[in-house]
């Protein structure tokens, strides 16, 4: 497979996609934020120190997947249809777990969009929370799926569906 993002030459180029028509896109990606019980307690009651952690990191999460191209260099400027970021306080495994949903009709993919969303909104609960809780861990970031392009449709193998 061939890195889109190198010339002939080895240098860093952005990708041409002005011959591309522009076709319905949208991607999925997760991630999760876990931290101490009594973190998760406070974050789902709305008492922690800060504020309403959930609506801030959704808030950040969609601000973030429109300025993707502010942040990774070879990132085109998209016109973006929704973002749509998603939050399930897990009390059994301590943990926030974070899901987006990138839409858009253009002549490129919204995977960057959807991957930056959800570590945002994951480092703004980590900074929301960091005064009660500095061991948080943030991890477990991936594309769930990409429909669209020329490459077609993605869907992420697991143990439950491979």
């Amino acid at each position: 497979m061939e890195l889109t993002h190198i010339d002939d030459k080895g240098n860093a180029r952005m990708v041409d996609v002005s011959p591309k028509e522009a076709t319905f896109r949208e991607a999925v990606a997760v991630g999760r934020i876990s931290m101490k019980s009594e973190t998760l307690s406070l974050v789902m009651e709305g008492n922690a120190p800060k504020g309403d952690v959930l609506s801030t990191a959704r808030i950040a999460g969609i601000m973030a997947a429109k300025r993707t191209q502010e942040l990774i260099p070879m990132c085109h400027n998209i016109p973006l249809d929704a973002v749509k970021l998603e939050f399930h306080c897990d009390t059994g495994n301590n943990c926030i777990n974070i899901k987006s949903i990138v839409k858009c009709t253009w002549k490129t993919g919204v995977e960057m969009e959807a991957l930056t969303a959800v570590s945002v909104a994951a480092l703004t609960v980590y900074d929301m929370c960091k005064a009660i809780d500095r061991e948080m861990v943030i991890g477990d970031i991936a594309l769930l799926k990409k429909t669209g392009g020329k490459s077609g449709d993605y869907i992420k193998q697991t143990r439950n569906n491979e």
